[in-house]
């Protein structure tokens, strides 16, 4: 048995909790994602030194900085492409990212879909409390229609961007959506976000205390969330993932919407094989700088 096992085996979810105190509002509900975060890293195994978290700009940007793990905290909207990067360098890494609603689906959001796309092995969560927190609680992406904000005071005109429709839709191979009102469920869900071998997606509504509603909080989303293995859903059937993701903002329904049966192959392990495919005719590393000097 190796060390890196010896270790694996051992570990608990305090081990990836960093020695920051979290700085959030009292009862804000990206507490409850942070310690699903810490189970569900426990469960993978994985030591803190073999994890990379990255993260934009935002309330829950801050995630990094609580973990053990390897962090970034990048510019606002920019965690998936620099999450990207890393995954393509360090393929051996567990990366994960994580933002707000407006990070992800606001000025990141023109990266969402070139993600799913590319299909890079890592697992993207995004605490959707449907406002700007930060900034002191502006409209944001998924604000709901009729929401009164500081930038809408007289009610959203706008329908909000529903964002387990809009990685479905380009293509995303794993979809699910939790929230903290159920923390055994949202780190299993976590978990198998992390373990699955390509992009995957986790939608997870977290209350914001200071600036949500009062049908956006965690008693609330106990109260009426729905598990989808309750009500019979197929994972397997993206059609099945479509007609359900439409009720988001209607009805709060938790667990995984699509897992791809046969999973596509990841940019990383494409890229691997068109690299052994141009090894043979590469040409030596010590005629490079020649060839260079010629053209």
């Amino acid at each position: 048995m190796t060390a890196t096992t010896t270790l694996a085996s051992t570990l608990v979810p305090k081990d990836f909790k960093s020695d920051l105190k979290p700085i959030w509002c009292p009862g804000c509900g990206d507490f409850g994602v942070l310690q699903a975060i810490y189970r569900a890293l426990a469960a993978i195994g994985r030591p803190a030194h073999e994890i990379a978290f990255i993260s934009g700009i935002g309330c829950s940007s801050r995630i990094p900085g609580y973990t053990t793990a390897y962090g970034f905290n990048s510019v606002h909207g920019r965690a998936l492409p620099i999450a990207q990067g890393l995954k393509l360098a360090r393929p051996e890494l567990l990366v994960l990212a994580a933002g707000g609603d407006g990070d992800g689906f606001s000025i990141g959001g023109g990266h969402v879909p070139h993600a799913v796309r590319r299909n890079d092995d890592l697992t993207y969560i995004v605490m959707d409390n449907q406002t700007y927190g930060l900034t002191k609680g502006q409209l944001s992406p998924t604000s709901l229609k009729g929401m009164r904000t500081v930038t809408s005071g007289y009610g959203s005109l706008e329908n909000p961007v529903n964002p387990l429709l809009y990685v479905l839709a380009y293509g995303a191979p794993f979809v699910a959506q939790g929230t903290p009102a159920d923390m055994p469920g949202l780190a299993t869900m976590i978990e198998e976000a992390i373990r699955f071998p390509g992009f995957a997606f986790v939608n997870v509504q977290s209350p914001c205390v200071t600036y949500g509603t009062a049908d956006q909080q965690l008693k609330n989303h106990k109260a009426t969330m729905k598990r989808l293995e309750d009500l019979g859903h197929d994972p397997s059937s993206r059609l099945q993932a479509l007609d359900r993701a439409q009720s988001y903002g209607e009805a709060l329904l938790t667990g995984v919407f699509y897992r791809d049966p046969t999973p596509p192959p990841t940019l990383g392990a494409l890229v691997r094989e068109r690299q052994q495919q141009l090894m043979g005719s590469a040409a030596p590393r010590e005629r490079i700088l020649e060839l260079f000097v010629q053209s």
